[in-house]
C-alpha cells in the first residue's frame, strides 16, 4: 500500500481504516535471512489520519515471527502484538509540530508513504537481541563441540576470577602497588 500525500487529503475529516492481512514472509526472509527465518501471515489494524498537510500512520501488528535462537540457534517461535505510529511530513517546517519522541519522517520529491515498509521495519525493530528456545530458558546445558563450549557469563567471571592468581614469583611485586587490585 503506497500513497502519496495528496491522496491522502480525502481523509482529513474521516481517517482511513486498514484492517488487513500481509504476508511478509518472503519479503523479511529475504532481507533479514540472519535475524528472521519465518513471517506467519500480520494481522493489522490501524488508521491513517490526515491533519494540515500532515499524514500519520497508527496502528496494531500482530503476527508470529520464526527466529533463531541466540544461543544455539534453534528456530523459536516469536509472538509479536505492538503499536506503532509514525508521521510523514513534506514541509521541514512542521516538525515543530511534534515532540522529540515522536517518529516522524519527510517526504521529499513526491515521495509516497510506503505502508508495507513502514510495516516490515516496524515488525524487524521488535526482534529482541536475546532470543532462548523454552529448553534454553528452562536451563538446557549449553552446546558444546570438539574443543569449544558455551558457557554462562557466570561461569566465565568465575572462571576469570580463578585465573587471576598471581604468580608466585611475581607475588612480591603486587606488593609495590597495593591499590592497583583496588581498580579492577
Amino acid at each position: 500500500m503506497k500513497w502519496s500525500l495528496a491522496e491522502l487529503h480525502r481523509y482529513q475529516n474521516e481517517p482511513l481504516h486498514i484492517q488487513s492481512t500481509f504476508d511478509l514472509n518472503a519479503s523479511l526472509t529475504k532481507l533479514f535471512p540472519d535475524i528472521i527465518l519465518g513471517v506467519a501471515p500480520v494481522k493489522v489494524d490501524g488508521y491513517v489520519t490526515y491533519d494540515d498537510g500532515d499524514a500519520t500512520i497508527s496502528a496494531n501488528v500482530k503476527t508470529t515471527l520464526t527466529v533463531p535462537s541466540s544461543r544455539s540457534l534453534t528456530p523459536v517461535q516469536l509472538p509479536l502484538d505492538f503499536d506503532f505510529s509514525e508521521t510523514y511530513i513534506d514541509d521541514c517546517s512542521h516538525f515543530s509540530r511534534y515532540e522529540d519522541d515522536e517518529v516522524v519522517f519527510l517526504l521529499q520529491d513526491r515521495e509516497l508513504v510506503d505502508f508495507d515498509t513502514a510495516l516490515a521495519e516496524n515488525i524487524v525493530e521488535q526482534v529482541p537481541l536475546r532470543v532462548l528456545s523454552a529448553d534454553e530458558k528452562a536451563g538446557k546445558p549449553m552446546p558444546n563441540g570438539k574443543g569449544w563450549s558455551v558457557i554462562s557469563e557466570d561461569d566465565y567471571e568465575a572462571e576469570k576470577r580463578q585465573n587471576q592468581k598471581v604468580d608466585p614469583r611475581l607475588a612480591k611485586l603486587q606488593k609495590l602497588f597495593p591499590d592497583q587490585d583496588e581498580k579492577k
